[in-house]
């Protein structure tokens, strides 16, 4: 199959490059939906795969798989993104239940439905910041389903590599105020200083009682998995190579750098998660999901 999703960061909207790999999570979100044993559930999920051309043929359903759970990218891999959906659907849940905070910000949030799907309190804002093309494909298929966010939502149409803080300082966001931030799914494709220069930002923006949740990457070399069944059915079942679009260079130690600015930070595998809740993928020989970190990190208060 020829690759559909090359490094182009061109490509404003779904129909390519990195913009390809949100539907890819989006079908995830729908296969985990409909499991009898679901961690996570987005009924927006099945509407942007049979919304894009691109992936219209792409099973919404585990039954809809001719192998099943054996399928590495249906199967495991599907269920790492359902997985990562309910861990970080709790994370932003604690942050504003037990915390009190009252702003969020999704980065690169591509397709997520977090303010149509959670349950918010009144007076929280979700700001969501991505390109402009995601965001009008997203809006097209929720509004075409009637679809309502449960907490205010304020879209900003901006790539991260433009004034994206400005824009969110214009949206209203409150730099006095707590904030919880998410990066999903995001610093696999940003160069190295773009990330330091996010997480510096992010320091910046946030008062104490603020939270961060993001997922990184920790391999020296990410070829050395080339070969695993989840790059090699990613790329030959719908064209999208991963290796390709992530960034090749070495990670820097975000959490590290945090922790040296006073936050409170916690790393953990997605396996800590599978024990935890008793269902995931587990460890495996020539493993893509070997260097793949969560982490967590909290501002203390005054």
């Amino acid at each position: 199959m020829v690759s559909t999703a090359r490094r182009n960061t061109g490509v404003d909207g779904v129909d390519g490059g990195v913009g390809l790999t949100a539907l890819l999570v989006a079908a995830a979100r729908a296969i985990e939906t409909h499991r009898h044993d679901s961690l996570a559930r987005d009924v927006y999920a099945e509407h942007f795969v049979r919304a894009a051309p691109a992936c219209a043929a792409w099973p919404v359903r585990i039954e809809d798989v001719a192998d099943g759970d054996a399928n590495p990218l249906w199967g495991r891999f599907a269920r790492y993104f359902g997985l990562r959906t309910r861990v970080l659907d709790d994370f932003l849940r604690h942050a504003v239940q037990a915390e009190g905070v009252r702003q969020v910000v999704l980065l690169g949030a591509g397709l997520d439905t977090r303010a149509f799907r959670l349950d918010w309190p009144r007076d929280c804002v979700c700001y969501e910041i991505d390109r402009h093309g995601v965001l009008a494909f997203k809006h097209e298929v929720l509004d075409g389903v009637s679809a309502r966010p449960r907490a205010a939502r304020v879209p900003i149409p901006i790539d991260l590599r433009d004034d994206w803080v400005g824009a969110l300082l214009d949206a209203g966001f409150d730099t006095g105020a707590p904030s919880a931030w998410l990066a999903e799914g995001l610093l696999f494709y940003l160069p190295r200083a773009v990330e330091t220069y996010l997480i510096d930002t992010i320091d910046g923006l946030s008062t104490g009682g603020s939270a961060l949740a993001y997922e990184v990457k920790l391999e020296r070399d990410l070829l050395a998995y080339r070969d695993s069944p989840l790059y090699t059915s990613t790329k030959h079942q719908i064209g999208i190579d991963l290796l390709d679009l992530f960034d090749g260079e070495p990670r820097p130690d975000s959490a590290g750098d945090l922790a040296g600015r006073g936050w409170s930070t916690t790393v953990h595998t997605p396996f800590d998660f599978t024990r935890r809740h008793g269902r995931g993928p587990l460890p495996e020989e020539n493993d893509a999901l070997a260097g793949n970190r969560w982490v967590f990190a909290d501002k203390p208060r005054p």
